[in-house]
């Protein structure tokens, strides 16, 4: 987990250190779960998970309009994929499974199946367990991801095993549940299972300018990590 701390109170020369100190996290992790070294020839799909109808669900498709795609370059203008420095880069978003009719696991195994990337990069907005998360971390893993799971709406997951090529995951804390909120504000470590306030999702309410803000931060630190 990567603390970026209230991304409303850093100035550009602070938020260019985390784009900087995230690049180097992905770029490590993405060369040690791969096995290769990131150049001309690695591949990388990027996955922007989630719903961009929905604010809080956006970190996703908000991330992937941030990204230098240049997959399409390498066999069109060679030239201009070479002086971009960046490797082979192609990116989708799925969407969610009341749009599409089709699990998200799916859509990425198909374009996995059409680009042959070496990695999958799946980004995600996330469920805090503590309010003092919201949009204020950044968390990395290489085991994969469960669109939904934060929310109790739990679908296929996203790893080695489903997709056939390992995926790192980015996630950003954007909602937390009611009864997390009313246990932070009464100091108690955890509310009871049975307490009201599950079912009910809270967000800040600049949410949309704290989405835009962690989307340029993850986009450009993906690009920057994937640079030759």
């Amino acid at each position: 987990t990567m603390e970026c701390g209230n991304i409303r109170t850093l100035d550009e020369v602070e938020l260019d250190r985390v784009r900087c100190a995230l690049a180097v996290e992905i770029r490590e992790m993405a060369e040690r779960m791969s096995g290769g070294r990131i150049g001309t020839g690695f591949s990388v799909l990027v996955a922007g998970l989630g719903n961009a109808e929905i604010t809080p669900d956006a970190v996703g498709p908000e991330t992937v309009r941030r990204l230098s795609v240049t997959r399409h370059l390498r066999r069109f203008d060679t030239a201009l994929f070479s002086t971009l420095g960046l490797c082979e880069i192609s990116a989708l978003t799925p969407g969610v499974l009341g749009q599409t009719g089709m699990e998200t696991v799916e859509l990425v195994r198909g374009g996995v199946e059409a680009c042959h990337p070496d990695l999958v990069v799946a980004v995600d907005a996330l469920a805090a367990r503590s309010t003092e998360r919201l949009a204020a971390t950044i968390q990395l893993s290489d085991a994969g991801i469960h669109p939904g799971s934060g929310i109790g709406n739990n679908r296929k997951a996203l790893n080695r095993e489903t997709v056939g090529v390992p995926v790192l995951a980015l996630g950003v804390p954007t909602v937390v549940e009611g009864a997390t909120l009313a246990a932070d504000l009464l100091g108690c470590d955890r509310l009871p299972q049975s307490a009201p306030g599950r079912d009910i999702l809270v967000t800040p309410r600049d949410i949309d300018r704290q989405v835009a803000d962690l989307s340029k931060i993850i986009g450009y630190g993906i690009s920057l990590a994937l640079q030759r």
